[in-house]
C-alpha cells in the first residue's frame, strides 16, 4: 500500500517555537483561551454513541459486498464507466470508515489522560486496519493493468476526477507486496507503529515540569513551560528549558525505546517494499523526485552562513556575546502586550482579509462554528495541527493559545491549512489531500499575511525591528531549523541499520547536526543534547520536516508574486489551494513558472531571507 503520512502541522520547534512575543505569565497563559474548546458533536455525541459502531459495521459489510463485486473484475481491465462507479463507492466506504478513527483521533489528541478516547482510538485504529484488509485489493489491481488499458483509462473524459489518483497509485508498482503480505502488513500495523506512536503520545501527553516561579513551586503543562522559554527575564527562560528537557531525560529508556522501534520497523518495511533508498517513500507520497529534493537541501545548506549571520545580530540586540540554547527565541524587548485569543482572531482575520474577504470569512467561521480547541489544559496534545478526513466535512483545529504572539502566528499556521483544505472541498476524496510539501504553502503563507500585516501597521523602528526579529525567528525555525532536522532523521535511519542506538548515540547525532547549523553562534546548553526526544514529527511521519523548508521558500516566492501583482495575484493562489491532491507539485508550480527542480528557485528564497537581514542589521543601528 502507498504510505499515508500523517500531517503534523505545526513545524517541529518547541520548545523553541518561534515566538512574535511572548510574556511569559502562566496564570495569563492559562486564561488567555479559556473555554475555547471544539464541538465535536457534528461527528458524534461522545465515545459511547452507538453510531460510531454502526458507521463501522456498515463501513466493514460495505467493503464486503465492494470486495465481491470488483475483486479481479479491477485487474480484468473494466471500461472508464465501470472503474468510475467503482472508484466512487470506494470513496463512500472510505469516508465512512474513517469517520470513528477521525473522531476518535480528536478525542485522544484533546485528552491524552482520557481511558475512555484512548481505548476509543485503539478500537477504530484496529477497525481501520480490518478494513484496509478488505480493501487493499483496489490498489493492487490498479497496478496490474497492463500498460495499454491504463493509459486509455487515464485519459479518458469520464474519469477526469480520477486520472491523478491513478498515476499516483501507479508510481508506486514496483513497492507493492502480493495482497496476502499487504493484508498481513495492514493488520500487524496496529501492534506495532501504531502502537509505539500511541505510546509516545500518551507517554509524552502525561508530563509534568516542575518549576519555582517568583518563589512558589508551579506544575506546569508543557504548552505552559514552553511559553515561559519566550520570556524576556534570561534566567527564568534558562529554568524552564532545563525543566522541559530534565523531565524528557528521566523518559529517556522509554522514548529511546519508541524510537529504535520505529526506525528498525521503517528499514524493514523499506528492505521488503525495495526502496532504494529509507527517504524514497516520502519523495513518493510527496509526489517529488529525490534530484529535486537534494537541490532544495543542498541549497539551503549552503545558506547556512545567513541564518547565523542573523543569530549574531540578535545576540547584539539581547547584549550578549553570543546566544545560549534558551535564547535562540527570546524576544528582543518585552514590552509587546499578552494577547487573549478574542484580539488573537481579531488581528488574524484582518491580516487574512486584506488578502480577500473570503480567506478572512472562513477564517472566521472556525472560531464561530466551535471548530477550534485552543485552550490551556493538562493533558492536551503537544503542538498543533488542522485535522480533515473528507471534503464533505469542514476541518478543525487543535492549539494550545499560551497569549503569546507566538501563538497568534501558530493560530493563523492552522487556519491557513483550514482554509486549503476548505477550498480543496471541490475535490473528490482520493485528490483530497495535497503531498505535505505543498501542504505547507497555505498555512507559512497565513503566517506571512499576519506579518506583513503588523509590518505595515508598526508605529515606530523599534517596532519594526522587533518584528523583523520575530519574523527572521520563524524563518530560522521553518526552513534551516527544519533542514538540520531532516539531516538529523536522516543520520539517525542510516545508524539504525547497523544496530540499535542507545539515547547516547541519537543524542550524538543530535548535537551534531545541530552544532553544523549554528557553529559559534549559539553555545548549546548540554541538557539539549535530548532535544530530539520530544518532537512527534520523528514518530508520526518519516522525513516530514523537509516539507517545511520547501513550504516555506515556495511561499517566499509566491509572497514576492503577490506584492508585485496585487489583488490580481488572488485568483491565481486560490486555484493552486483548490487543486488540492489532483496534481502533482512540479506541472502545478509550472503553471506560475516556477521550476523547483532548479537550484536558483530555492537560492531566490533564501535570498529573499538574506535581504531581511541585511534590512536588520542596518536598523540595529538606528535608535
Amino acid at each position: 500500500m502507498r504510505p499515508r503520512p500523517c500531517r503534523v502541522s505545526t513545524p517541529a520547534v518547541a520548545p523553541y517555537a518561534a515566538p512574535i512575543e511572548a510574556r511569559g505569565d502562566v496564570s495569563d497563559s492559562a486564561a488567555a483561551a479559556a473555554g475555547v474548546c471544539w464541538d465535536l458533536g457534528e461527528l458524534y455525541g461522545g465515545p459511547d454513541d452507538p453510531r460510531l459502531a454502526a458507521d463501522a459495521d456498515e463501513a466493514h459489510a460495505r467493503a464486503r459486498a465492494f470486495a465481491a463485486e470488483w475483486r479481479g473484475a479491477l485487474r480484468a481491465g473494466p471500461t472508464a464507466d465501470e472503474l468510475l462507479r467503482a472508484l466512487r463507492a470506494y470513496e463512500a466506504i472510505l469516508e465512512l470508515g474513517q469517520r470513528p478513527g477521525f473522531y476518535a483521533a480528536l478525542l485522544a489528541a484533546a485528552d491524552t489522560g482520557d481511558p475512555r478516547a484512548l481505548d476509543l482510538e485503539q478500537r477504530t485504529a484496529e477497525q481501520q486496519a480490518e478494513l484496509r484488509t478488505l480493501l487493499v485489493f483496489v490498489e493492487l489491481e490498479l497496478t496490474a493493468l497492463d500498460n495499454d488499458r491504463f493509459a486509455a483509462l487515464v485519459a479518458d473524459p469520464a474519469l477526469a476526477d480520477y486520472a491523478h489518483f491513478l498515476r499516483s497509485v501507479r508510481r508506486f508498482k514496483p513497492h507493492m507486496l502480493n495482497e496476502d503480505e499487504e493484508r498481513l502488513l495492514a493488520r500487524k500495523s496496529v501492534s506495532g507503529p501504531t502502537a509505539f506512536a500511541q505510546l509516545f503520545d500518551e507517554l509524552t501527553g502525561s508530563l509534568r515540569f516542575r518549576l519555582v516561579i517568583d518563589g512558589t513551586e508551579r506544575v506546569l503543562t508543557d504548552g505552559e513551560v514552553t511559553a515561559l522559554l519566550h520570556h524576556p527575564d534570561r534566567d527564568l527562560r534558562q529554568r524552564a528549558l532545563h525543566a522541559f528537557l530534565d523531565e524528557y531525560e528521566r523518559h529517556q529508556l522509554p522514548l529511546t525505546a519508541v524510537i529504535n522501534a520505529l526506525a528498525l520497523d521503517h528499514r524493514i518495511d523499506c528492505d521488503l517494499r525495495r526502496y532504494p533508498a529509507l527517504d524514497a517513500p516520502t519523495h513518493l507520497a510527496n509526489e517529488l523526485d529525490a534530484a529535486t529534493v537534494a537541490v532544495m537541501m543542498d541549497v539551503v545548506e549552503a545558506q547556512y552562513p545567513v541564518i547565523r549571520r542573523f543569530l549574531a545580530l540578535k545576540a547584539r540586540l539581547l547584549g550578549l556575546p553570543r546566544l545560549g540554547s534558551a535564547d535562540v527565541y527570546a524576544p528582543i524587548d518585552g514590552t509587546a502586550e499578552h494577547v487573549p485569543i478574542v484580539r488573537g482572531r481579531e488581528i488574524i482575520c484582518d491580516a487574512f482579509g486584506r488578502f480577500s474577504g473570503g480567506f478572512a470569512d472562513v477564517a472566521d467561521a472556525f472560531f464561530a462554528g466551535r471548530w477550534i480547541d485552543a485552550e490551556v489544559r493538562p493533558g492536551k496534545r503537544h503542538g498543533a495541527f488542522c485535522a480533515a478526513w473528507s471534503p464533505r466535512h469542514h476541518p478543525y483545529v487543535l492549539a494550545t493559545y499560551a497569549g503569546t504572539s507566538r501563538d497568534v502566528a501558530t493560530l493563523a499556521h492552522e487556519l491557513g491549512h483550514g482554509i486549503h483544505d476548505t477550498l480543496a472541498r471541490r475535490q473528490t476524496l482520493l485528490n483530497y489531500e495535497p503531498p505535505l510539501v505543498l501542504a505547507e504553502t497555505a498555512s507559512v503563507f497565513a503566517e506571512m499575511l499576519v506579518t506583513d500585516h503588523l509590518l505595515a501597521v508598526a508605529p515606530d523602528v523599534a517596532t519594526r525591528r522587533r518584528l523583523l526579529v520575530e519574523t527572521l525567528d520563524e524563518m530560522y525555525g521553518t526552513v534551516f531549523r527544519q533542514h538540520a532536522l531532516t539531516r538529523f532523521e536522516l543520520a539517525l535511519h542510516a545508524a539504525r541499520r547497523q544496530r540499535r542506538l542507545a539515547a547516547d548515540d541519537i543524542a550524538a547525532l543530535w548535537w551534531d547536526t545541530q552544532s553544523r547549523l549554528h557553529a559559534d553562534t549559539v553555545e548549546m546548553d548540554p541538557t539539549y543534547r535530548r532535544g530530539w526526544s520530544y518532537i512527534p514529527h520523528f514518530i508520526h511521519s518519516r522525513f516530514y520536516c523537509y516539507a517545511y523548508a520547501f513550504g516555506e521558500l515556495l511561499t517566499l516566492a509566491l509572497f514576492q508574486r503577490y506584492r508585485r501583482e496585487g489583488a490580481a495575484f488572488v485568483p491565481t493562489y486560490v486555484e493552486l489551494l483548490a487543486s488540492g491532491g489532483s496534481v502533482e507539485p512540479a506541472p502545478l508550480l509550472a503553471r506560475l513558472g516556477f521550476d523547483i527542480s532548479a537550484p536558483a528557485f530555492w537560492e531566490a528564497g533564501c535570498a529573499a531571507i538574506a535581504s531581511l537581514v541585511d534590512e536588520l542589521a542596518a536598523l540595529c543601528d538606528v535608535a
